[in-house]
């Protein structure tokens, strides 16, 4: 150290010079990598981030059929992945799927390429993951929405108490519902989807005594017409509120309140963004779930074998912004609904009965 300080000061200008370009020369590069032999692969940034703590662990995600411009689900969990990128220096590759076919392909690929962990985004993938990590042990598996059944040792399922959000938003949607009824269009009949319309029927009835509830399934994720379809009808037969549970095909139900003048309601990410007629969004945050689970690998805490749950106690789920439109005092009432929720003083159904 005494050595260093006596150097000539052109010497130190030149030597911080050579540290500064040799630090940028190892930094994380943000453009695109080569693209895998996979055909939903995104050619993705496969570098190192900020951090350094993942430095040399492969990180991979493999995205349901929605794909990753669904404005919610999958693009939340892409949103965590970078994340863990950036804050702990992990190297991350995603491969999107297309169609179901697609699912045991790409988690064959990046098992085969050595990664250490792969997230797969969305119950219909359980088979295909539980398969896959049955067939490579040796690799840690997480899936989003689902859990194993006999429990798998090197596979994480990562749940979501749905049904806590749904209830806020069915609890406003029940407070500034002026005709009574409210409703619901979910992608398919799924668990996930199930506990967020359940919670969402609870609160409606309990914000407003006697509100009728509507519920229906469009039987697609990606088909925004399908979607519309269903919240038409929905709103022809006097629901003012409309809840989409239903990916990216549910954009199509946000667009039919939008047309017919009643209030939407967003899911997983916030979709305020699509305009004022957007009361709120029952946020599901994948992304915290996602850049937890692969933290938990990094400090040598990955939980294979088990299930992790994320509600309101977690911030796992919660309330998304409300619209400037909406009425002050059914937002307040709302929120004073999470604490009673996260003390168990509110019990919340997680199956539809109708």
């Amino acid at each position: 150290m005494n050595a260093v300080r006596k150097l000539p000061w052109l010497a130190l200008l030149l030597a911080s010079l050579v540290l500064a370009l040799g630090a940028a020369a190892c930094g994380g590069d943000d453009g695109e990598s080569d693209t895998g032999a996979a055909a939903g692969d995104t050619g993705g940034d496969t570098g190192t981030g900020g951090g350094d703590a993942g430095s040399g662990l492969k990180i991979g995600l493999v995205t349901d059929i929605g794909g990753l411009n669904d404005r919610g689900f999958n693009q939340l969990a892409y949103q965590g992945l970078q994340q863990a990128e950036d804050e702990l220096g992990v190297e991350i590759r995603v491969l999107e799927s297309k169609s179901d076919a697609d699912y045991i392909p790409n988690l064959q690929t990046l098992a085969d390429e050595g990664f250490d962990l792969i997230i797969s985004v969305g119950f219909l993938m359980t088979e295909a993951t539980a398969e896959a990590a049955n067939a490579y042990p040796d690799t840690d598996f997480a899936i989003v929405d689902s859990a194993f059944d006999p429990a798998i040792p090197n596979a994480e399922g990562l749940l979501f108490k749905e049904q806590e959000t749904g209830y806020l938003v069915g609890y406003l949607a029940g407070l500034v519902s002026k005709t009574g009824t409210v409703s619901s269009v979910g992608g398919q009949k799924i668990p996930p989807v199930d506990r967020f319309i359940a919670g969402f029927q609870k609160g409606a009835t309990d914000a407003k005594p006697g509100t009728k509830t509507l519920n229906g399934y469009s039987q697609d994720f990606v088909d925004q017409a399908k979607c519309k379809e269903v919240a038409l009808d929905q709103i022809s037969r006097g629901s003012d509120v409309v809840f989409q549970v239903a990916g990216g095909c549910g954009l199509g139900a946000l667009d039919a309140a939008d047309q017919e003048g009643v209030w939407g309601i967003g899911v997983d990410a916030d979709q305020a963004f699509l305009g004022p007629h957007i009361l709120t969004s029952a946020l599901k945050r994948v992304d915290v779930a996602v850049f937890k689970t692969i933290e938990s690998l990094v400090n040598g805490e990955f939980a294979g074998g088990e299930v992790t749950t994320f509600g309101l106690a977690e911030d796992g789920v919660g309330l998304g912004e409300t619209s400037p439109d909406a009425p002050a005092d059914a937002v307040e009432q709302t929120k004073a609904q999470i604490e009673k929720i996260v003390a168990g003083e509110i019990q919340i159904p997680d199956t539809v009965g109708r």
